[in-house]
């Protein structure tokens, strides 16, 4: 006897799920679906694209209509998790940049970007997606599988612009972008203790330690290690600390926490890598270290963002100039 299924459920493609191979947007609109059954269904022509057959690897055009014969089962609602905790998160956010591609915001330390370990709602991707849902430059209702999403990350207690894609195709070139190291990240710390030279370049090989959520730096290949490069100049000093300006030339887990440790000077406030007693003394309980300038510099084709070539945005230096100052009256 034939399987019994429910009646035709249907999307039709918008803008934001156009381009995407028709599997990869079935994991995401459908996510109870198991991939086997996926593929049973489109051979057995219960998926479909415009009323006609179709192939898990054909790409979605805007204004494609497709058609599901699948069991009801299969579009239960899902437990509340990241995916709607924007629906009771506050839209705290500061905002540095924004149009209809990309936002940019200034996150600060001790917020998370996405979910942890502990489970926390209030991270920085709900605070964005309740911005854009509230102030309605957001519809999830009219999206089967695109959400905003961050294009890159920091630590808890980083503090600095973070880039939030709006549509789908800014997700995909900013991806692309950063992959390519086509967009250039500055940051401002300070460390415990004089830089030498004041200027310069780290050279070294960062290995990852998962179950410690923690890395170590070594002068000499090792093996895992992945090369770590960082370009600095101190800017100002105290008879205790520098406030340095430092560009990633690669972007390792912790690389920059790391690094200046590895000197014999860890950046204040940090817990992981630092010197508890200049934390205590100058009473910071994250890593003095912001994501502080971003430029974007494209190299090869951006599409509908090659308006954003040549862009540089910053966020505001007082934290760390105003902590600064203090530190040279102590």
């Amino acid at each position: 006897m034939q399987e019994e299924y429910s009646a035709l459920k249907q999307f039709t493609i918008t803008k934001n799920d156009s381009g995407q191979r028709l599997n990869k947007f079935l994991e995401k609109a459908v996510p109870l679906l198991p991939g086997g059954l996926m593929h049973k269904y489109i051979r057995l022509k219960r998926i479909k694209i415009n009323g006609k057959r179709t192939d898990f690897s054909y790409r979605l055009q805007e204004g494609d209509l497709l058609q599901l014969y699948i069991n009801d089962e299969f579009f239960e609602k899902q437990k509340t998790d990241e995916r709607t905790a924007y629906l009771t998160a506050k839209p705290n956010i500061s905002v540095v940049y924004e149009d209809e591609h990309i936002l940019l915001v200034n996150k600060p330390a001790g917020l998370v970007v996405h979910a942890d370990d502990n489970g926390t709602s209030d991270t920085l991707i709900a605070r964005i997606q309740a911005y854009l849902y509230q102030y309605g430059r957001w519809n999830p209702k009219q999206e089967a599988s695109f959400t905003p999403s961050l294009c890159n990350r920091i630590d808890r207690g980083t503090s600095g612009i973070v880039i939030a894609a709006k549509t789908a195709e800014a997700l995909r070139v900013m991806n692309q972008k950063i992959r390519d190291r086509e967009i250039h990240k500055s940051y401002l710390c300070v460390t415990c203790g004089h830089v030498r030279p004041k200027e310069g370049r780290i050279q070294n090989y960062i290995l990852r330690h998962e179950n410690e959520h923690r890395v170590t730096v070594h002068d000499r290949p090792v093996s895992g290690g992945r090369t770590a490069v960082t370009q600095y100049r101190v800017i100002k000093e105290t008879p205790e600390l520098s406030l340095v300006e430092c560009d990633l030339i690669t972007g390792r887990t912790h690389q920059l926490r790391a690094q200046f440790a590895h000197m014999g000077k860890p950046l204040l406030g940090d817990s992981k890598y630092g010197k508890n007693e200049m934390n205590r003394k100058y009473h910071r309980k994250s890593q003095a270290l912001c994501s502080h300038k971003l430029r974007f510099d494209f190299t090869t084709d951006a599409g509908a963002l090659s308006y954003l070539n040549g862009k540089t945005f910053t966020v505001p230096r007082v934290e760390f100039m105003s902590l600064f100052d203090e530190a040279g009256r102590a």
